[in-house]
């Protein structure tokens, strides 16, 4: 395998770890968006693809509702299809390797959010006799130190991880003996069981909306169907 291209990963990893919740909150930092960019920076933007639609499924289970606590998956998901893109989605076990990758770096992305919010704390109450006073930049200072420290965390993450397992990857997929299809089947059908419960979680309480999931699911297969 070429070098990867690591530097490129670790600022994709930054801006869209800090799409996240700083800003600008646009979105971008979604896995089926985030896995599909790191995918073409590790020059396979359909790996990528792939990756953050199974990944996708996975980050249902956090619902953007008002959590406190819950995984990153902007960085997250560019290292996972950054992973998938520089082994080739047609190994048989790449997939499943680069969802373990993806699934642990959003695991420990999500504590990583939490240390930053604590540190924020601390720099704030050191600012509050200034904020008090009404000193605009105390205030202006405060939210861009905020934005850096978060633009940090997502590419120190970014970079860690892909350190670790760029090299852990490899050595897997060497030895890697279970055959492809099935490979692919147990990870698609573990990250559709997780995003199903989660949308029943949000589904079984809301009168009629199941009739609406069900509406569209079936809209879903007869599209893929006559397509």
């Amino acid at each position: 395998m070429e070098h990867p291209p690591i530097a490129a990963l670790t600022v994709l990893g930054a801006v869209l770890g800090l799409d996240v919740v700083s800003f600008p909150q646009a979105m971008l930092s979604r896995p089926i968006v985030a896995a599909t960019a790191g995918g073409a920076v590790a020059g396979d933007p359909v790996a990528g693809l792939l990756a953050g639609a199974t990944i996708e499924l996975f980050a249902l289970e956090t619902l953007p509702v008002g959590a406190s606590r819950y995984p990153e998956w902007g960085s997250a998901s560019v290292v996972g299809g950054a992973l998938l893109g520089l082994h080739g989605q047609l190994h048989p076990g790449a997939l499943s390797v680069a969802l373990l990758a993806t699934i642990a770096t959003g695991w420990i992305g999500g504590w990583t959010m939490i240390q930053l919010r604590k540190l924020n704390g601390i720099w704030a109450r050191r600012l509050r006799p200034a904020i008090d006073s009404g000193h605009s930049m105390a205030v202006v200072g405060l939210q861009f130190g905020g934005l850096f420290a978060d633009l940090l965390r997502g590419g120190a993450l970014t970079l860690l991880s892909l350190l670790a397992f760029i090299p852990l990857a490899e050595a897997t997929l060497a030895i890697w003996g279970a055959d492809a299809r099935l490979s692919r089947a147990v990870s698609v059908v573990v990250a559709a069981s997780v995003a199903a419960a989660a949308v029943w979680k949000l589904f079984r309480v809301t009168a009629g909306a199941r009739w609406y999931l069900l509406g569209g699911l079936a809209l879903g297969l007869l599209a893929m169907w006559a397509l």
